[in-house]
């Protein structure tokens, strides 16, 4: 968050005259943003783990792999080779199936990484009155946030919802393949 903001602290359970419903606003967008990024953290843990782990089981399987090849061609042990072979070939598939789900998270990350920093540049902008309610100041924000977009799909969804769309039939927009080319379930690397 922002460090150049000045601290506040909620009075809404004990309101005075200075009591802001923009204070309690961008407390509450604090909260938000704390919420998201603690997620991420303990996310961002348990999948390093998860993809060392499916990362030395892929390594693992090679290398039996590897190392079963001179059973085949002894008549007494091809058999228990090629179940062997036949086994590693199977959790290796799996594994790697495991390893390209992964990435499902690291799409999530970067897009939970993007709400963060959005609700923290509308913070910064409404907690400014000069800036409050300059239209060019919200032109410029819209630009600045739709310009770290890095998948496609984002920006999509942002042109659909300033454009008029409902929440609802943005995501419904940004979840269409780009083209017939680009089938729905396409991981964007970035």
């Amino acid at each position: 968050m922002a460090n150049d903001r000045p601290p506040m602290k909620s009075t809404a359970s004990n309101p005075d005259l200075d009591w802001s419903q923009v204070r309690e606003t961008i407390l509450m967008l604090g909260v938000a943003i704390g919420q998201i990024e603690s997620v991420m953290k303990e996310g961002d843990e348990s999948v390093k783990v998860l993809t060392d782990s499916f990362t030395s089981m892929y390594l693992s399987a090679k290398s039996i792999l590897d190392e079963v090849k001179p059973l085949a061609d002894n008549d007494a042990t091809r058999g228990i080779a090629n179940s062997i072979e036949e086994n590693g070939i199977f959790i290796n598939s799996h594994v790697q199936k495991a390893i390209v789900a992964f990435q499902f998270y690291d799409r999530m990350a970067q897009r939970l990484d993007h709400v963060c920093r959005t609700i923290d540049s509308l913070a910064d902008l409404i907690t400014d009155s000069r800036r409050l309610y300059n239209p060019a100041e919200w032109a410029g924000i819209q630009t600045q946030i739709r310009s770290k977009y890095t998948m496609e799909s984002e920006r999509i969804m942002f042109d659909a919802i300033l454009n008029g769309a409902s929440v609802a039939e943005a995501i419904a927009l940004s979840n269409q393949p780009a083209g017939a080319s680009k089938p729905e379930d396409d991981i964007e690397l970035f």
